[in-house]
């Protein structure tokens, strides 16, 4: 076996740890799977003769290129206004894979993953490294060119944004998630206002991102929530049940095309957040899995 054989053979080893690290920093498969490629090409450019921690070295490459990605995308924003919310991970409901267990660990939806986008990319990599992979603050610090004890501070801020925000905690039971979502779409379906009100948590919070560097819209409160979800719906739309990071959720399509996807989180028996990706390019790469 030769060296490259060798190196090539250990990262796909760390490969799940990896992609782990990506997808929190960057909130995107398709983006954590970009970052993958070109560590990749670093590390078999660069080979590991003289690495003691092969797994730490290849964590540090991922997040530096995970980190330089960050920084690109925030400049875009601020030149194209661009705002989207991350894309999540999805399988048919009852079928996530081994693999995507591994990317959720730790309770990762998309609403903390809509929080982790709101932080600086200095902050994220070091919340997400320490408190999320338990990396020291030591090793974190050269990342991203401050102290250890500057490091320890950025994580510290980003935590306090994290608990500010206040990340419902979802309900761990998948099939009561799935009972509430589905009287969603039947209330939605039909048109009941009441019943609509009833699944959702008085201070219901809604996300709709449809591309096309439009902003996020964001609805709060049962009433408005009911009012949007009652007029959006659609005839010919057909509701595929699905896990979104995790939880229950649904891809919408009409007239047989792509259309939506929602995330669900439930909270004490009532839907307290959803997040809506709305555009077919978009939901057809999400949710290939769903729609094949």
């Amino acid at each position: 076996m030769t060296e490259e054989e060798w190196l090539a053979t250990r990262f796909e080893e760390h490969r799940p740890r990896l992609r782990s690290v990506a997808y929190r920093m960057l909130g995107s498969l398709t983006e954590a799977d970009d970052a993958l490629q070109d560590a990749w090409i670093r590390v078999s450019r660069a080979g590991a003769d003289d690495v003691d921690n092969l797994g730490g070295w290849l964590t540090t490459i991922v997040a530096r290129t995970c980190l330089n990605m960050l920084r690109a995308r925030n400049r875009r924003r601020e030149e194209f206004f661009e705002e989207h919310l991350p894309d999540p991970i999805i399988s048919p409901h009852g079928e996530s894979q081994p693999e995507e267990q591994v990317l959720l660990a730790d309770s990762v939806g998309l609403a903390l993953l809509v929080v982790l986008d709101a932080l600086t990319p200095a902050e994220r990599l070091a919340f997400v490294l320490h408190d999320m992979f338990e990396l020291p603050f030591d090793e974190i610090a050269p990342m991203v060119d401050r102290t250890p004890e500057a490091t320890r501070q950025l994580a510290s801020r980003a935590r306090r944004r994290v608990k500010g925000a206040e990340v419902p905690a979802s309900d761990t039971d998948i099939g009561r998630q799935r009972e509430i979502v589905d009287a969603f779409f039947r209330a939605a379906r039909g048109g009941d206002f009441d019943g609509l009100v009833a699944v959702l948590d008085p201070d219901v919070v809604l996300r709709a991102d449809f591309s096309h560097r439009r902003p996020i819209r964001v609805l709060q409160g049962a009433t408005a929530v009911a009012g949007q979800a009652r007029a959006g719906s659609l005839p010919g739309a057909v509701v595929l049940p699905a896990l979104v990071n995790g939880a229950a959720g649904a891809v919408i399509t009409l007239r047989g095309r792509p259309f939506a996807v929602l995330a669900f989180t439930v909270r004490d028996g009532r839907i307290a957040e959803i997040d809506a990706i709305v555009g077919a390019e978009r939901v057809r790469r999400v949710a290939a899995a769903v729609l094949d």
